[in-house]
């Protein structure tokens, strides 16, 4: 895929949401596409998150010359320099804070494997623009990623973007794997035909085996209570 002007691009090793943060104001996003395999092989995607917010201002200097280093970094990051453009962006965030400043600072920070750093960097950037979907995404990516993976926490920032954008097909289907992760089939069933619905084709593939799944759970609890009546 061609990188565009002052858009970030990152392919996340093991199958979460890969995002892409950008210094434009309108959102754009490609045809979803899957990735490789976490715990089960699903979490997939790709996104854009927009990188102005609606108080930017060309009258405000630091804003100007933070989002300077945001570009730079961006561009560094198309060059495959993440150290520079982590540098960048941690320059950015020190000029002005802002919260594309912090998105793009925690996906360097997640693209080294930095994911304690992704996790403080995204859930700061979540408490300045807490009805972003795409940053509730990415630290539900980094919930499940580090050490000692927290599903729970996971699961709630996916359902929080889920209902910030409830016809996302990627998010569903994010939601989907981790719900099937933690055993909660009937759930993660709901959230595959909801991401099939809106044009997700392999949900299909997971739909049919959440479904044999939760067939397999009911024969077997079933044999198990004509046991103890005999």
């Amino acid at each position: 895929m061609m990188l565009r002007t002052a858009i970030f691009r990152t392919i996340l090793s093991r199958g979460t949401s890969t995002i892409f943060a950008s210094t434009n104001s309108s959102a754009r996003r490609s045809t979803p596409k899957s990735a490789s395999s976490y715990l089960p092989s699903k979490l997939q995607g790709y996104r854009w998150a927009s990188g102005t917010t609606a108080a930017s201002s060309a009258n405000d200097p630091a804003e100007v010359e933070s989002l300077n280093a945001l570009e730079e970094g961006t561009r560094l990051l198309e060059e495959g320099d993440v150290e520079g453009a982590k540098a960048a962006y941690s320059q950015s965030i020190k000029i002005k804070k802002t919260p594309s400043a912090l998105f793009n600072y925690g996906v360097t920070c997640y693209h080294s494997k930095d994911f304690s750093g992704a996790i403080d960097a995204w859930k700061e950037s979540i408490e300045m623009q807490p009805d972003s979907p795409d940053a509730h995404t990415n630290l539900a990516s980094a919930y499940i990623m580090q050490p000692l993976s927290r599903p729970d926490l996971a699961l709630h920032h996916l359902k929080l973007a889920s209902e910030l954008s409830p016809k996302d097909a990627e998010i569903a289907f994010n939601l989907g794997a981790v719900q099937e992760a933690v055993g909660n089939l009937e759930e993660a069933l709901e959230q595959y035909k909801l991401s099939e619905q809106y044009g997700v084709e392999r949900a299909s593939v997971h739909i049919r085996n959440v479904s044999a799944k939760i067939l397999g759970k009911k024969l077997a609890e079933a044999e198990a209570a004509q046991k103890s009546n005999s």
